[in-house]
Order: C-alpha cells, then sequence, then structure tokens
C-alpha cells in the first residue's frame, strides 16, 4: 500500500479485503488476514520515477528490463497481477550483500 500512496501519478491500483483466519494456537482468537483482490498498474500513466519500488518494504516492485510497452489501445497499459507477474523471468538477479550487511 505504500506504493500506491507514494506515486505521485497514482498509477498503481490496490485493493483487498480482510478475512478471518483460524487462531495461531489453541485457545486462541480468530485473526483478521489482509486478501489481495487487484493489484495493477496503468502504464500509460506511470512515469517511471521508481519510487514505488524504492518505498515498498516487500521487494515486491522491481525494474526490469523490458522497455517498450506499446500497445495498440491505451486502454491495454493497464497491466493487472497476472500480466505483471510475467516479467518476473526479466527481471536480473539482485546484487549481493556487502559483507557486514543484513537483513
Amino acid at each position: 500500500m505504500l506504493c500506491s500512496r507514494s506515486c505521485p501519478d497514482w498509477c498503481i491500483y490496490i485493493e483487498g479485503h480482510k478475512q478471518l483466519a483460524p487462531p495461531r494456537r489453541a485457545g486462541g482468537k480468530p485473526r483478521q488476514v489482509n486478501h489481495l483482490d487487484r493489484f495493477d498498474i496503468d502504464y500509460a500513466l506511470c512515469m517511471y520515477c521508481g519510487i514505488c519500488v524504492e518505498v515498498c518494504p516487500f521487494d515486491a516492485l522491481f525494474w526490469s528490463p523490458e522497455y517498450e510497452y506499446s500497445e495498440p489501445k491505451i486502454a491495454d497499459l493497464l497491466h493487472d497481477k497476472a500480466k505483471l507477474g510475467e516479467w518476473m523471468e526479466t527481471v536480473p538477479e539482485a546484487p549481493d550483500l556487502e559483507a557486514g550487511a543484513g537483513k
């Protein structure tokens, strides 16, 4: 959610709902778990500033070497979670951390 709030173009759309899940241990209370319903990026609006990639605490967004998002219809530039997942094969591996750096 931080990525969509930080986007200056408001081109990231995230929707979800909460659902009850069983307790983690016996005798505990049921807990609420977030479920993702929609994660879309509208590349017709995106200005490729990279703020969303930098602020994401989960490393869920990556830069890809894909550079041409041309489509016959501008409406096709709205990429959903499935279309974004297709690019995972093109994302290069993250560089190794420096000695002494921890996550």
